[in-house]
């Protein structure tokens, strides 16, 4: 079975994987680095790792035209339930479940999570999807360096998905000694480029994973996929 994810820019990302199609923080709209605009993403599931609207961005929309289940933590996964939102599941840190496309876990993520209009959107949260072939993919979506991450690197990660962008979330030497404590076999970078504020050299960074590392690096333009 091949699983295949696409950076479609900033922190929204495409997989694909056992027939399902999963969206994660699908910000679209009013995103300049967006390869794909709103209308045209197709979805089983969507993925929301926190409050902030450039993380919630379209999911509403999206879920409303396609059906998709919205998954997030149980505060976020309420306030989708009030937005009319006919399929939420929320779960929280630590807590995983079997959904038809793999067992999710919500991890730890160092950030804030406030929802657009203000209301609590509870902890921020990471990813970690095995598939149901058994591969192990963690998107750390908006977080900081925290230590934890090794235990989540003794998952025996296939592929990591780490912010670069600095300022918000991790930079450059943070998300090195991520890649450092996570140990997958491939890393890609997100949450970078997006505006001038999160502009990184992701080549270069790259390159020093390549050095310091035995992960292999692998950087996307927006709308390109990787495939495991």
């Amino acid at each position: 079975m091949t699983t295949t994810l696409t950076w479609y820019g900033h922190a929204a990302l495409g997989l694909k994987t056992g027939g399902y199609k999963l969206v994660v923080d699908p910000f679209f709209s009013g995103n300049p680095a967006a390869s794909i605009s709103a209308d045209a993403v197709e979805a089983d599931f969507i993925l929301v790792s926190h409050g902030h609207g450039d993380h919630v961005g379209d999911s509403i929309d999206i879920a409303k035209r396609t059906g998709a289940m919205i998954i997030s933590n149980f505060e976020i996964a309420g306030w989708f339930d009030g937005k009319g939102v006919a399929r939420t599941h929320g779960q929280q840190h630590g807590g995983g479940f079997k959904h038809p496309f793999g067992y999710l876990k919500l991890t730890l993520a160092f950030h804030g999570s406030a929802l657009p209009d203000g209301s609590n959107g509870g902890n921020p949260a990471g990813f970690l999807l095995t598939t149901n072939d058994g591969k192990k993919i963690y998107m750390a979506q908006d977080t900081g360096l925290f230590g934890d991450m090794k235990l989540i690197g003794e998952e025996g990660l296939d592929l990591a998905v780490v912010p670069i962008g600095d300022n918000y979330t991790m930079g450059p030497d943070d998300a090195l000694r991520a890649v450092k404590l996570l140990q997958p076999k491939v890393v890609i970078p997100i949450h970078y480029n997006t505006w001038d504020l999160i502009a990184q050299d992701a080549n270069a960074w790259a390159e020093r994973v390549g050095k310091e590392t035995g992960t292999k690096a692998v950087v996307l333009k927006p709308g390109e996929s990787y495939s495991l």
